[in-house]
This record gives structure tokens, C-alpha cells and sequence, in this order.
């Protein structure tokens, strides 16, 4: 068998980086449910019909299709693997309205898939950590200024660059498309998106190519997106363009308030950038994009916003608004940076040293009773001079050796300080307990 290659844009990172991912996601976690958002889990695989009503996304979805279908076979060519959290989530909810309670508020930490072009941070299979609000009829507007403020508290308690959280309002937007006579607001949408990867003068080109703008139209849509306050200040700014609409004034208030209210708990976490529009179509009021210091030129590791339609029936519509954390992006981003340390590769804190072949039984017992205590403990995988036990243990970078004995000791093998110790009693400090999590 030949050695076998990477598969481009599917990470599989070592034990000490996934160490690394599984202290931030229940961070993450942990944090989600102090907010009130209950957990739950979708599955990988929707119809396509689903995938792709709403944005541009044909080209980025795997088809799930079995390697022996039977000729003619058309059941396993409509369903796709997912490439976001929040079109699953809004299936999940028309399914089972009749068993939620509303306003619904639930996370998800899942694996997505998206056939991309794979790039540094960005992958074709990706762990991300969503939470919404989903309400019957109407959705009250709090809900939009509450999910920076969820983002800020997860990721502010790591050892991670700060965050700013970019946020815009479609209504916006499309009101002042529509006010300076715009014949496509969508299409305007999608091409000012781009703004930041191909620049202004080809978003111009295209706003008159696929939005059906003027020049003069064109123009006046790059100086909205050129706006950007920390403060309530960009109202005015927009105002001075002197484009008026009802949707635009509605917009402006909305997003006045998402800016006021995070500046209340956080001040300097968000800031009113009117370039920030979101590709998929199925977003209807604020939006979000979140820039990690210092790797702002890779673009956003946090985004989502509002949807009025996207969970909805003929009869039925379940408004929502959400935010999503992509958990590979970011820390694909630190460590191929170097930018996260963990202070051992392995969770063991203890490893009980064996005398002999004979003294194992006893050794494991010792084992059993520091793991009743939550103390991480392995056994010595051969009875081998204590030198080479002890050697094991640097390598592993193992903190702790303990030596069975009358009385047993413990020795800590970084300061060479060894003590008298009780299998059923002691305990290391707080700080080896578990691997810690530093930032470089």
C-alpha cells in the first residue's frame, strides 16, 4: 500500500490542537447555555430543493449519492450534506413546531461541509457553533442587539485575539438601493458582498451588470458602503447622501440600536460597517461579520443575522436570527500562526510508575483511586528502570510520576520535588490538573 496523501481542505489535526478545539468549543458550549439556548443536532444530509432555494450556494454542496445506485435511481441524487447550520435548523423547526416552545432558542456545534476553493483557515469540512431564536408570526427586534453580546462572552474568555463584530442591517441597504432606483436591491447586495475581495471598481461594474445600477446609481452605493461608526454617528452619515425611504429610516433605527445596546456592555465590540451585506438571500434585517484582530485580511470567523422567511410555510412563518462561529476557521487561522499553545499533549496528569510486572495489579488500583477523584491517571505501559519511566513521562510531557511504595510519593518531574502521598487523598494544583490553553 502506498502512503496515503491529504486530502486538501479536510483537517485532521494532532491530539494536542484537537485538545486545543475541544477547550473552545466547550467554552463555547458552556457559554451558549448560560444564555438560555438549549443544544441540539441535525442531521448532515438535506434535500437539495432545500440546500439551494435560498442564495448562491449550487456550487459549493456535496451530493450524497451511493457508490452502487442502481441505474435510474434519482432518491440519493436529491439530498446534499449540509453547508451551514441555519437552513437544517429552519427544516428542524416546520417539522416540529407542534412540540416547541416559542420563542425557541437552541445551539448547534456541528461539522458542515462546503466545496470551496480551500485556503488558509478556510476548509471544504469545518466545525461550526450556531445558536438562534426562532419566534411564531413576529420575532421581537432585542433578539438582534442579544447575539453580539452571546459572541462576545464566548470568545472573550479565550486566549484569543479580541473580536470586532462588524454589523450592517439590510433594510438598509435595500431601502436606499430602492431610493436611488436600484431595479435589483438582491443583485446590489450580493455584488457591494464583494466589496472587500475584488474592490470597488469591479462591484461597480457589476452592480450595472447584474443589478441593472447607473453609474451615478453604482457610485452612490460604494459611499454607503463606506460608511462605518463605533456610535450611533453613521445615521447621519447616511442621511447626508440625502436618499430617503421607509425601509431605509427602519433599517437606520434597528441598527442605531444593535450599536447602542452593545456600547452599553461592551464598548469598541461592534461597529456599523455598511459594506457588510451577507451572500445568502435569506437574510431580511441586521447582519454580522466578526474580524479577529490582527488577521482581519482573512476575513470574517463569526457571522450571521435575521430571517423573517426562510422557516416558513404557506400557512405558517417562524421568523429567527442567528449567529455562527466558525470554530475550524478560527483556529486554523492561530495555528497555522502559532498563535495557541497548550501546556501538555496528552490530558494525563499522573503516570503511577511500576515496580515490576507483578506490583501492575496494584499499581491500577492506585489508578482507579486517583480517577475517583478526577485526577487523569495512567499506568506505566512497561515495568522498565524508573529513568526510562520517568523519561516516558517527559515525552508526553506528563507533569507527575508517582512511585508505589511504603509510603508511596509523587514526584513532580519539572521541579524534581518529591513528597509522601495518599492515593485517596491527594491532589495536584488546579493549573496541572487539566492541559492549559495559552495564547503565544
Amino acid at each position: 500500500m502506498t502512503r496515503p496523501k491529504p486530502i486538501s481542505g479536510f483537517p485532521e489535526w494532532m491530539p494536542p490542537q484537537r485538545t486545543i478545539e475541544q477547550y473552545v468549543v466547550d467554552r463555547i458550549r458552556n457559554t451558549f447555555e448560560l444564555y438560555g439556548f438549549a443544544p441540539l443536532e441535525t442531521r448532515a444530509v438535506e434535500p437539495l430543493d432545500q440546500l439551494l432555494r435560498k442564495g448562491e450556494t449550487s456550487k459549493e454542496v456535496y451530493v450524497l449519492r451511493r457508490l452502487q445506485a442502481e441505474e435510474g435511481a434519482t432518491d440519493d441524487d436529491s439530498l446534499g450534506l449540509h453547508f451551514d447550520l441555519t437552513v437544517p435548523f429552519a427544516r428542524f423547526v416546520l417539522e416540529n413546531a407542534g412540540k416547541l416552545q416559542f420563542p425557541f432558542r437552541r445551539y448547534q456545534i456541528q461539522k458542515v461541509w462546503r466545496g470551496e476553493r480551500p485556503q488558509e483557515g478556510r476548509y471544504r469540512e469545518f466545525l461550526q457553533a450556531d445558536i438562534d431564536v426562532v419566534d411564531r408570526d413576529t420575532l421581537p427586534f432585542h433578539y438582534e442587539a442579544e447575539m453580539p453580546l452571546v459572541v462576545a462572552d464566548a470568545l472573550g474568555g479565550l486566549p484569543i485575539p479580541p473580536i470586532r463584530i462588524q454589523v450592517n442591517n439590510r433594510k438598509v441597504c435595500e431601502g436606499f438601493y430602492r431610493g436611488v432606483g436600484i431595479g435589483d436591491p438582491e443583485a446590489a447586495l450580493r455584488a457591494v458582498d464583494k466589496l472587500d475581495k475584488i474592490g470597488p471598481d469591479r462591484v461597480a461594474e457589476l452592480l450595472v451588470e447584474t443589478a441593472g445600477a447607473t453609474q451615478a446609481q453604482a457610485k452612490a452605493a460604494l459611499a454607503l458602503a463606506e460608511i462605518s461608526a463605533t456610535d450611533a454617528s453613521f445615521a447621519d452619515a447616511v442621511r447626508a447622501l440625502g436618499v430617503e425611504d421607509p425601509l431605509l429610516d427602519e433599517g437606520l433605527a434597528e441598527l442605531v440600536r444593535v450599536v447602542e445596546t452593545a456600547n452599553e456592555v461592551a464598548p469598541g465590540l461592534v461597529i456599523a460597517d455598511l459594506k457588510i451585506a451577507r451572500g445568502l438571500d435569506y437574510y431580511t434585517g441586521t447582519v454580522y461579520e466578526t474580524q479577529l484582530r490582527g488577521y482581519e485580511r482573512f476575513g470574517s470567523i463569526c457571522s450571521g443575522g435575521r430571517y423573517d422567511n426562510l422557516a416558513s410555510t404557506g400557512t405558517e412563518r417562524f421568523p429567527g436570527v442567528g449567529i455562527s462561529i466558525g470554530v475550524s476557521r478560527m483556529l486554523g487561522l492561530l495555528f497555522g500562526h502559532d498563535a495557541l499553545t497548550i501546556s501538555r499533549s496528552v490530558p494525563t496528569c499522573v503516570l503511577v510508575a511500576v515496580p515490576t510486572e507483578d506490583d501492575r495489579p496494584a499499581c491500577d488500583r492506585t489508578a482507579r483511586a486517583l480517577r475517583s477523584r478526577g485526577v487523569p491517571t495512567e499506568v506505566a505501559p512497561t515495568a522498565a528502570k524508573y529513568g526510562k519511566q520517568i523519561k516516558y513521562a517527559e515525552r508526553r510531557g506528563i507533569p507527575y510520576v508517582w512511585f508505589p511504595g511504603e509510603p508511596d510519593t509523587v514526584k513532580d518531574i519539572r521541579s524534581g520535588e518529591q513528597v509522601e502521598a495518599d492515593a485517596a487523598t491527594w491532589q495536584p494544583p488546579a493549573e496541572d490538573l487539566r492541559p492549559v490553553v495559552s495564547g503565544a
